[in-house]
């Protein structure tokens, strides 16, 4: 799967005073996208925190480009940038029809239950290929 496609529509609850989405309401967004992406995977996350291993963002970089608003629909594509034996970079485009409204960079990591890194699984690491590759 090289680009995943997830689609959010705005609601009231989502805007500011200022009638627009509010700016944290984007990583919401990015993060129900890449969670809706790890699923479609057949990466069971409730099996993987049962052995003790979760995903964590480790950073992100965001670009706000433009404004949504109340009842926009909003697509986010999510693709593979890079991975490494325990770090997935992934980049988030969130468009409005045709124009790119948010951009993020997001680096993933896994950790234990004693919150240290580990190994991306196997299996996992198997179906992510970077969009470049």
């Amino acid at each position: 799967m090289s680009v995943h496609q997830f689609r959010v529509q705005v609601f009231y609850e989502d805007t500011d005073m200022g009638g627009i989405v509010y700016h944290a309401n984007y990583l919401r967004y990015i993060e129900r996208a890449r969670s809706d992406w790890v699923r479609r995977l057949g990466n069971d996350q409730n099996a993987m925190r049962d052995q003790g291993i979760v995903w964590v963002v480790r950073r992100i970089e965001a670009e706000y480009l433009a404004t949504a608003k109340f009842e926009d629909e909003l697509l986010i594509e999510t693709t593979v940038r890079d991975i490494s034996g325990v770090r997935l970079t992934m980049d988030q485009v969130v468009r409005r029809g045709d124009q790119v409204i948010f951009t993020a960079s997001v680096l993933a990591v896994c950790m234990n239950a004693a919150g240290k890194p580990v190994r991306l699984p196997a299996e996992i690491r198997a179906k992510l290929v970077p969009t470049g590759a």
